[in-house]
């Protein structure tokens, strides 16, 4: 396979890049941390100028990068590979604090697979080796077929051979209804890669701490909420989890549990469909109850884009800047195809 070299501008590291690999992929196996989300040419996150050299652009969105764009030199380089030596300009940016963990590749075997909400799986998997990572970063698992999907992580990296993840069945979906709920089972391999994501817990931000998550969305929050409680607390947490029905709370126990036993955190799950003898509605919604004033927090976000999107007019209309938001949108097929809306900032972090 041919490879070529990619100088990464400003910085001026050069790194090599197979002709069957995304630009960004060779970066962050090198430790060059560039923006990047959703991974497969959706979100707009990982856009970059191509300064020199030939590219394919591979399957990027035409909502995600325009027609004039693409014509100006721009390049989504999640899918984007090279066909010549390259020179790329990219916003190679690290938050104090937050470590920097080379993408690897690890094999994993199913130690266990269970239903913990309707249409929503919970997966274990222990794999060959650690792997270090950021609360909140997620994987890649390669799915049959030759496909990849975007999980989060809900565990720690306290027990980096060990990795938790929620995975919501879809209608038609190559990863869930054609593979996690129908054919996987407790012992099968599967093959993966990680970890991703900018969207992780800043620890040197002390400010009170707002987690917004809807659905599988609680996943990051899960681990960051868990790292928060393995080193002692030293941050109040108030996390908001909503769903449509009560059946669809799940893990409820465990923050019901760790709300009690301790004096920072608060678990506060809201059902958007049915009534109960809690709280009803969508999370951007009651968090404008709670907070009418939200300036002195730190807010991170989970969910749909559309979630997203309102979540992050409910706390920017309370007066929280938006240095002070982290996001992570679950883009699919459906959002691709209607070139999902999101609300955007450069200073709005994902």
């Amino acid at each position: 396979m041919v490879t070529h070299t990619i100088r990464v501008e400003p910085i001026g590291a050069e790194i090599p890049c197979r002709e069957d690999q995304t630009v960004l992929d060779a970066c962050l196996r090198e430790g060059v941390w560039l923006p990047h989300a959703c991974t497969h040419g959706t979100c707009g996150t990982c856009k970059a100028q191509i300064l020199d050299g030939e590219v394919d652009l591979g399957d990027a969105s035409p909502y995600a990068l325009l027609e004039s764009e693409r014509d100006d030199g721009a390049a989504l380089i999640c899918v984007a590979q090279p066909r010549s030596d390259l020179v790329v300009e990219g916003e190679v940016d690290v938050d104090e604090g937050v470590g920097v963990h080379p993408v690897r590749d690890f094999r994993g075997r199913v130690d266990s697979l269970d239903e913990v909400a309707p249409d929503v799986r919970r997966l274990v998997l222990a794999l060959d080796r650690p792997m270090m990572f950021n609360p909140g970063q997620y994987v890649l698992l390669d799915v049959p077929g030759g496909h990849q999907r975007p999980y989060s992580i809900a565990s720690t990296p306290s027990n980096g051979k060990v990795i938790e993840l929620h995975l919501k069945r879809s209608d038609n979906g190559v990863a869930t209804d054609g593979w996690v709920f129908s054919t996987l089972d407790v012992g099968h391999e599967i093959t993966l890669s990680g970890p991703y994501g900018r969207f992780s817990f800043r620890p040197l931000r002390t400010q009170p701490i707002l987690l917004l998550g809807s659905g599988t969305g609680l996943a990051p929050l899960k681990s960051m909420v868990r790292h928060i409680d393995e080193n002692g607390g030293g941050h109040h947490v108030t996390l908001y989890h909503g769903v449509p029905t009560e059946a669809g709370l799940y893990d409820r126990e465990f923050f019901e549990d760790l709300e009690a036993r301790s004096d920072w955190f608060t678990y506060r799950p809201a059902l958007s469909r049915d009534d109960w003898n809690g709280r009803s509605g969508r999370v951007p919604a009651l968090l404008a109850e709670d907070y009418p004033r939200a300036g002195g927090h730190v807010a991170y976000i989970c969910g749909s884009p559309d979630m997203v999107a309102d979540t992050m007019k409910a706390l920017m209309k309370a007066r929280l800047f938006p240095r002070d938001i982290y996001r992570e949108d679950f883009f699919d097929s459906a959002d691709r195809a209607a070139g999902a809306h999101v609300v955007r900032s450069p200073l709005i972090r994902r």
